[in-house]
């Protein structure tokens, strides 16, 4: 354990205090961890959809668990990097198909009648422009 010395406001004297150790830390363990070794995060957390289960309300345990699945609602608004993300094309083609009206940008107005030069793009907008793409094709 680690040892940090304490002034005690109202005593002249350092105190001694002994730190607590974090759960999981790996603290004072040299090398690297082993495999499957979760460390701190040891919350049995996994990357995906969050899924919910309740049980019914009459409390039957006959009946089905009920299971809610949340998913995550992301920005309707846009920057470049990730509307380039979003299309699977590179920021560049973003910025020539913009510039040639191809891809509709959002304008923000400013506070002094001018407006925000960064490029933002409607998630609607590239969606309907994806759908034309595929009449096109």
């Amino acid at each position: 354990m680690r040892k940090g010395i304490h002034q005690d406001a109202g005593n002249s004297s350092p105190m001694v205090q002994e730190a607590l150790p974090v759960p999981g830390s790996r603290r004072g363990k040299p090398g690297r961890p082993k495999s499957g070794d979760p460390g701190i995060f040891r919350s049995g957390h996994t990357a995906g959809t969050a899924t919910m289960e309740t049980a019914s309300s009459s409390g039957d345990p006959k009946r089905a668990l009920v299971t809610l699945t949340v998913v995550p609602i992301g920005p309707r608004v846009l920057d470049l990097h990730s509307t380039a993300a979003y299309l699977g094309l590179s920021e560049w083609t973003v910025r020539e198909l913009e510039a040639a009206g191809t891809l509709p940008r959002l304008r923000i107005p400013g506070p002094n009648a001018g407006e925000v030069r960064k490029l933002l793009f409607d998630r609607s907008d590239l969606d309907r422009l994806i759908d034309a793409w595929k009449e096109k094709a």
